[in-house]
């Protein structure tokens, strides 16, 4: 027989995985809260996972370990995606504050270079 701990421990690891699959921008915030909350599931059943397994509970934990490498490759994809769009979004504020004053960056240092020499 197989711990309601484990068996609930891949129901909320499905739910993970199939939440990191909704990458649309317009509902990333209630995404990332559903992560985290499902996180935080997964965080207290842990404790009640422990040692000594019965095979049974063997095979099924193996089962378990594939998921979560694919939970884990998910996760890391939607941050990566996260990144991406925070450091578009930053290049984006620097190009419109450099075409709103294009001379923000100029050196004033009060020399001047002649090329002719």
């Amino acid at each position: 027989m197989i711990r309601p701990a484990l068996t609930a421990w891949r129901d909320v690891t499905e739910k993970l995985l199939a939440l990191t699959q909704k990458t649309a921008e317009d509902t990333r915030d209630e995404t990332i809260a559903g992560i985290e909350a499902l996180l935080d599931d997964r965080d207290k059943l842990q404790p009640h996972i422990a040692a000594p397994f019965t095979l049974e509970e063997e095979t099924f934990g193996k089962s378990l370990v594939v998921i979560e490498t694919e939970v884990q490759k998910k996760l890391a994809l939607f941050t990566d995606l996260i990144r991406t769009d925070i450091t578009g979004a930053q290049a984006k504020k620097d190009t419109m504050k450099n075409y709103v004053n294009p001379y923000s960056n100029v050196a004033r240092d009060g020399t001047f270079y002649d090329t002719k020499q």
